[in-house]
């Protein structure tokens, strides 16, 4: 796939929404970032290998309501790092200076999977910094251990991914991948293609095995994530392969975080229920 067939991909999947794409140079990553909507500010984190699209079914109903920002995590989507390695100190310091250059006051954090993880870990360190945290499947939890299925697809994806793997993984990824097809209609393909030619991009790799290092695959201690000051709700799949809704259940016992389930739904109501998603999201936001 050429260069220009990639753009078109994206541009396919961002032209029907109520978003401007601008480019912020923060702390060495030149960031692609969407922007719509007025209102209370609410910043959007994506998960692992995905980009800012993944959001794409959500933001047109959040938009009528609130200041939107989504911006494609540092290596992922089209954010480009451009020098050094990514840590932990630097992703946060990234998130900061996000934040505080797109919200005029304290945003919602939204983050699902591995962006709710790096959502979390800031909400622990900078929590005067956001007003509400969501977490959406949310990796951190406990010890990333997905469904043996789920992580050999996973791996054969990541190792050689094409429309057969693609599917494969989304076979897990979704409750009913048919019926997400459908749902997607002709954003189904440019979806898929960019979903492929960002995964084999070794500068994504790169930036997946170091995020998921340092946020996605350890457990948050739990007396770290009683440190989080802010209100906090979380969203999951009932049929979440990869952190099981009971993870969520004992978690939001614990730490008194009210918990809504997506029917439906494994780990990426995104993109498979963002009408259920964004309902849910409004109970929380409110």
């Amino acid at each position: 796939m050429t260069t220009a067939t990639l753009r078109s991909a994206r541009e396919d999947l961002l032209a029907a929404l109520p978003v401007k794409e601008e480019r912020l140079d923060i702390l060495g990553v030149s960031t692609a970032v969407l922007r719509g909507g007025e209102g209370p500010p609410v910043v959007l984190l994506h998960g692992p290998s995905a980009n800012a699209t993944h959001w794409m079914g959500v933001i047109p109903g959040l938009a009528r309501t609130h200041r939107i920002i989504v911006p494609d995590l540092p290596g992922h989507g089209a954010s480009v790092v451009t020098d050094g390695a990514l840590d932990a100190d630097r992703v946060l310091g990234w998130l900061g200076e996000l934040l505080w250059r797109t919200c005029g006051s304290p945003p919602v954090l939204v983050g699902q999977l591995l962006g709710g993880a790096v959502a979390a870990h800031f909400a622990i360190e900078r929590g005067t910094r956001v007003s509400r945290l969501v977490l959406v499947d949310t990796f951190g939890l406990t010890p990333l251990q997905p469904a043996p299925e789920f992580a050999r697809a996973l791996m054969r994806f990541q190792t050689h991914a094409d429309e057969l793997t693609h599917e494969a993984l989304w076979r897990h990824c979704a409750f009913d991948l048919d019926a997400l097809r459908t749902r997607m209609a002709e954003r189904w393909k440019p979806f898929e293609a960019y979903n492929l030619e960002r995964a084999r991009d070794p500068s994504l790799q790169a930036a997946v095995a170091a995020l998921m290092r340092e946020f996605g695959i350890p457990a948050i201690p739990p007396a770290e994530l009683e440190r989080i000051g802010v209100p906090t709700t979380l969203i999951w799949g009932r049929h979440d392969r990869a952190t099981p809704l009971a993870v969520a259940e004992a978690a939001a016992a614990r730490y008194g975080w009210p918990l809504h389930v997506i029917e439906n739904a494994n780990d990426d109501p995104p993109v498979e229920q963002p009408e259920a998603l964004l309902r849910t999201l409004r109970l929380a936001l409110a």
